[in-house]
């Protein structure tokens, strides 16, 4: 029903625990090249645990290919300068969750090829990011709970 993007992750064990959070939500996760870590890495593997096989993934080797991936389908970032908070947005099946790297967030000008609403996630002043993992897992979840959280008990 939705897509997760990670650009550039950095941490294989964010990435796991965001492919963890995929495989019991039934999301499809894309990772966009470069990746800070190497696919056999042993963290990425031990915090995803035994749901690699539950989770429908792929890797792209540039925006330009996760885009032709995606034709058509609302992208929604997730940025600390976006102008509505995750909750405000009106989720639909299909929409596209992009997250950018760790420590560098988005890239600039990616949001320009693909236009889409810029969501950000309240937090105190001064603070300068929640984890991505934890941000995944929040955004991704209210999405599906205005679906009514399907196939899901």
């Amino acid at each position: 029903m939705f897509d997760v993007v990670l650009v550039a992750p950095e941490i294989a064990p964010n990435t796991g625990n965001v492919a963890r959070t995929c495989a019991v939500t039934g999301a499809r996760l894309h990772l966009v090249r470069p990746l800070g870590f190497r696919l056999s890495d042993r963290l990425l593997k031990r915090a995803g645990l035994d749901y690699w096989a539950h989770v429908a993934w792929q890797v792209h080797d540039t925006w330009d290919d996760l885009l032709a991936a995606l034709p058509g389908a609302r992208f929604c970032y997730l940025d600390p300068r976006g102008s509505l908070w995750y909750s405000q947005m009106d989720f639909a099946p299909g929409d596209v969750l992009v997250f950018g790297s760790e420590s560098r967030g988005l890239p600039p000008g990616l949001m320009e090829e693909r236009p889409g609403p810029v969501l950000r996630v309240p937090m105190r002043p001064g603070l300068r990011s929640l984890n991505l993992a934890s941000t995944v897992a929040l955004v991704l979840y209210e999405a599906y709970r205005q679906q009514g959280f399907p196939g899901m008990t």
